[in-house]
């Protein structure tokens, strides 16, 4: 799930909540997509190097610090479609923001000629990343760089405070372990008994078994009742206990 504001100097703020899947790959209708270019991608070519390094560069302090993946995105024009709402989500899904980290994405995206700019979140941020927030940094940020012609101060605040934001998200759940059933370990106790039985029985100085029964020492109590001969194992065993 995914929720966007849109600005723009021609409407009013909107909100919109959506559902997709995710899947491998883009569809035939998101063939025309641009490649992503890293943290950020400036297609419309607004920002220059300086004002791309330092957005790069928070972009990656908070993944590594948090697990939220920003990304951001400049085109010169999003036509045909109809508005950057619909481009950013097809964007998102697309390049699988922030799936990696259990949802926890964030698209900004400024469409120059249409002067519009969209926040996507992913649905872990919701908590934080609220309509409110996006609403106050769309006035204070956005929306005065489509008049001023300043993209890269305002999109690094814009930056700035979609991270202080997103670094009041829990951090992501560790997944545990898979657990092993009680039959693996019954079946590798009884590999392990049967090795050490071969080990056992198969040295070199046990040529026999049962040494003391080889012997006839192993069973005889002296009151009779296994006396006489031990068959095959030879000696006597009547009358003479244990030695």
């Amino acid at each position: 799930m995914i929720i966007s504001r849109s600005v723009s100097s021609l409407m009013t703020l909107g909100i919109v909540v959506a559902f997709y899947s995710m899947s491998w790959g883009m569809s035939p209708q998101d063939q025309d997509l641009p490649t992503p270019l890293g943290y950020v991608s400036d297609f419309a070519e607004v920002l220059d190097d300086e004002w791309q390094a330092q957005i790069r560069a928070v972009c990656k302090d908070l993944e590594l610090n948090t697990s939220v993946e920003m990304i951001v995105v400049t085109l010169d024009s999003i036509h045909p479609r109809p508005h950057a709402q619909d481009y950013a989500m097809r964007l998102y899904e697309a390049w699988r923001i922030g799936t990696a980290q259990q949802e926890r994405g964030i698209l900004l995206l400024v469409a120059v000629k249409e002067q519009q700019a969209v926040v996507v979140v992913g649905k872990s941020l919701l908590g934080v990343v609220t309509p409110e927030k996006l609403d106050d940094i769309s006035l204070k940020s956005l929306q005065p760089m489509f008049g001023s012609g300043e993209y890269g101060t305002n999109v690094y605040r814009s930056v700035l405070s979609l991270t202080a934001l997103a670094a009041q998200t829990p951090a992501p759940k560790e997944k545990s372990p898979p657990t092993r059933s009680a039959g693996f370990w019954m079946n590798l106790t009884a590999v392990f008994c049967m090795i050490y039985a071969l080990w056992r029985f198969t040295r070199p100085e046990r040529r026999h078994p049962f040494p003391r029964w080889k012997r006839g020492e192993y069973w005889g109590t002296g009151q009779g009742g296994f006396g006489g001969n031990f068959g095959g194992f030879g000696g006597g065993t009547g009358g003479q206990g244990l030695r």
